[in-house]
């Protein structure tokens, strides 16, 4: 699963790292994602839409956001406590 976690963490970091921050919201995410809330992000067997992701770790979020590093680090965490990686 650490695989799934880093190739995560680096695809979100990417998707991202666009942003201009601070961030308040995850609709400032949204300009950021190549396909919108569509946008997929895969990596081993699992596969997320912007769209999945925003709906199962928005209580796992803690805005603002002042860099992509703790962003990422809380979309993570909250993976793992879902039960998702």
């Amino acid at each position: 699963m650490a695989d799934v976690e880093a190739e995560l963490r680096q695809q979100f970091t990417d998707a991202f790292s666009g942003a201009d921050y601070p961030i308040t919201s995850q609709m400032d995410l949204v300009p950021t994602l190549p396909d919108g809330p569509g946008t997929k992000f895969e990596a081993g067997d699992v596969t997320l839409s912007a769209m999945e992701m925003a709906a199962k770790l928005g209580s796992h979020q803690d805005f603002p956001y002042d860099d992509v590093e703790s962003l990422v680090d809380d979309v993570i965490e909250g993976l793992k406590t879902e039960g998702i990686i």
